[in-house]
């Protein structure tokens, strides 16, 4: 590793450990973040909600659409709904941060 390449983007700290690498939307630079910064890395982010929204509505919509139109919500339904939501968002995160863990 080069001098630019030896502390994070994000926070400035040394990289001692693991890093992680970003193509930014414009220009050629990477961008390489700790594990910290990566996690909060708001193009990442953008996509994983993303992601979290479309497929954690239809699995809502699969697994709970009979009670919803129904009109049968139930207290169990306060939390299967927005963990239906957290799932795919993990998902989503832990493997944008394996395909850029260098």
């Amino acid at each position: 590793m080069d001098a630019t390449d030896a502390t994070c983007r994000g926070c400035a700290r040394a990289l001692d450990g693991s890093s992680y690498t970003f193509r930014p939307t414009s220009g050629s630079d990477v961008i390489t973040k700790c594990l910290r910064c990566a996690l909060r890395h708001w193009p990442m982010l953008r996509r994983s909600l993303m992601a979290s929204v479309v497929v954690g509505t239809v699995l809502t919509a699969l697994n709970q659409g009979d009670a919803i139109l129904s009109g049968q919500l139930v207290g169990a339904l306060a939390w299967k709904i927005p963990l239906t939501y957290c799932v795919p968002f993990v998902v989503a995160t832990y493997g944008a941060l394996s395909n850029s863990r260098n």
